[in-house]
């Protein structure tokens, strides 16, 4: 059995680094079909094509190693993937905060 919470944080930590650039993807994605920008004259297909792709791997890439995980930890369900959420998102959240 694995320790309660440090194996799963640690784990969605480390793929929370690289979801920073599927996460500002979408960011971007929404800010922009709701406000868009008056310079995106291409239209929104164009970025459909490129973050179909990234955000399709990187959720199959964070999605595989967390259902193993769930399995073999003491944590429950609800609690296992709120952790594993918050970890992921750390990343992107601490460069938010820390943007000069």
């Amino acid at each position: 059995m694995l320790r309660r919470w440090p194996t799963p944080l640690v784990l969605n930590l480390l793929l929370g680094i690289p979801g920073v650039v599927p996460i500002w993807l979408l960011w971007y994605l929404i800010s922009n079909w709701t406000d868009p920008a008056p310079t995106e004259n291409d239209g929104m297909a164009l970025w459909l094509v490129i973050i179909v792709p990234v955000v399709g791997l990187y959720a199959l890439l964070w999605w595989f190693p967390n259902r193993a995980l769930a399995r073999r930890t003491t944590l429950t369900a609800q609690n296992y993937w709120l952790l594993s959420a918050a970890g992921t998102l750390l990343p992107t959240a601490a460069l938010i905060l820390l943007d000069p």
